[in-house]
């Protein structure tokens, strides 16, 4: 406890400890979700090419990881970001760098396995 200069009063930092960033689990989620939503596209998009639904599906699951793609990808870094700023002590500190990384990770994963599974479902509904 640290002394007021001056009166008799005294002052104490209460410790706060650290959290866990919710940009960096949100990234970690929508990069899982990319990459489940990616093998849809490539699973579903080359059954259904005989049939003919199969692009129509592929692009819609196309659409669906790409979305989360983009989000997993920007809010690893904002999470990021938000980790490495220091604050005064009686701040709070945020955690989770390697969330917001395997987050970042998964969700460029997933875009690019989206990229390849809509091309094989093209290149099979073209042949």
């Amino acid at each position: 406890m640290e002394q007021v200069p001056g009166t008799s009063f005294g002052l104490v930092h209460l410790e706060v400890r650290p959290v866990v960033s919710g940009l960096a689990v949100g990234a970690l989620v929508a990069g899982v979700v990319t990459v489940l939503a990616s093998f849809l596209v490539g699973c579903l998009g080359a059954g259904g090419a005989d049939s003919g639904w199969g692009g129509w599906v592929a692009g819609a699951f196309a659409l669906l990881s790409g979305a989360f793609g983009v989000a997993g990808v920007a809010l690893g870094m904002l999470g990021l970001r938000q980790i490495r700023q220091v604050a005064p002590p009686p701040a709070v500190r945020f955690t989770g760098r390697g969330l917001s990384i395997a987050g970042i990770s998964c969700a460029g994963a997933g875009l690019a396995f989206t990229v390849v599974g809509f091309g094989a479902t093209m290149l099979l509904l073209v042949a």
